[in-house]
């Protein structure tokens, strides 16, 4: 069984560079470091499974932070979560999504929320496999 790690010095976000730029692709990887670490002033953490062929880089990541609102209390939030290509179809998406519900049990969390593109049916799949339902349609309005 893959062991998750936390991200928690620069080489570790470094490792996972790759993983979280073919999620966001748009993001410029000489500002990716920096960018995360005024997140994690923010409380966002990131977990990953490093690859077999390669330790030093992340087969996978989840990012996440804690929050808490009125209409569902105190949760753990997913902003992020990937699987490279040829590290797809081994189940590390499911293990950092149980990693993470683990957390926020034992954490004595109301829930575990995420948001997720409407056309991403296979990550719905895994998402409805792992427990999570459907409960609200996201909207936002670019500036």
């Amino acid at each position: 069984m893959p062991t998750i790690h936390t991200a928690a010095s620069d080489a570790d976000l470094q490792a996972c560079s790759e993983v979280i730029l073919f999620l966001r692709p748009l993001l410029q990887k000489e500002n990716l470091l920096a960018q995360i670490k005024e997140m994690q002033e923010e409380d966002y953490r990131i977990v990953y499974i490093a690859a077999d062929d390669d330790p030093s880089k992340a087969a996978a990541f989840a990012g996440f932070r804690h929050m808490n609102k009125l209409f569902s209390g105190k949760t753990i939030y997913i902003d992020d979560l990937a699987c490279l290509p040829a590290y797809q179809g081994r189940g590390y998406a499911a293990l950092l999504l149980d990693h993470i519900t683990a957390l926020a049990r034992k954490e004595g969390l109301r829930s575990v929320q995420l948001d997720s593109g409407h056309a991403l049916h296979p990550a719905h799949r895994l998402y409805h496999r792992q427990g999570f339902h459907i409960s609200a349609h996201h909207f936002s309005q670019p500036l």
